[in-house]
């Protein structure tokens, strides 16, 4: 049963008013599905637009910080129901990873986009069998999208690499893919 889902999304305050839409959709649909959210622990961005809804609509929201960026002043224990201080940023995923049971990825920079491509790495080598969701508001992600199909058609990755995560074009999506994942059906897809 998947209870609580990790979030990784831009912490920028700039970006089109369409991205914060979607995360606060998002996170409200979570919350109504009593549902929690694991997050980078910050009043920044996409990943507060959601982790704010999903505590508006009675989940809970899980911060894990690394002690750099609290000291930066981007800290958010204040709205959390824990907050978690971790090392460093391998430490942060490692704790993300393992308080979690699903995973999504909102539009993000280059933080957002090694997050996913190491969850979609450990499900590919059998180390998880999350769902791993990609939210491509606005068609954010269409590039990478084809650059993936271009590593698995070059054969860098088999072609059964694409059943590892699941492309959702709005928040509906991306809870009707969680509310019917079936991890039995998730195979071993490593290339060696």
């Amino acid at each position: 049963m998947i209870k609580n889902v990790c979030v990784f999304a831009s912490s920028s305050n700039n970006l089109s008013e369409d991205f914060y839409r979607d995360a606060a959709k998002l996170g409200a649909l979570l919350g109504q599905a009593q549902m929690n959210i694991v997050y980078g622990g910050s009043r920044l961005g996409l990943m507060y637009a959601c982790a704010s809804e999903v505590k508006a609509n009675g989940g809970k929201i899980y911060g894990v910080m690394p002690e750099k960026l609290r000291d930066y002043g981007v800290g958010n224990p204040e709205d959390c129901d824990e907050f978690f201080l971790t090392s460093g940023m391998r430490e942060r995923k490692a704790k993300m990873d393992e308080l979690s049971d699903a995973v999504i990825a909102l539009a993000g920079g280059f933080g957002t986009l090694e997050e996913i491509s190491e969850m979609i790495v450990q499900k590919q080598l059998g180390y998880n069998q999350k769902p791993i969701i990609i939210l491509n508001t606005n068609g954010f992600y269409d590039s990478l999208i084809n650059f993936f199909e271009d590593i698995i058609t070059q054969g860098f990755a088999k072609k059964n690499t694409k059943e590892l995560f699941f492309i959702a074009n709005s928040p509906e999506a991306v809870m009707n893919y969680i509310s019917n994942y079936d991890p039995l059906t998730v195979k071993f897809a490593g290339k060696f």
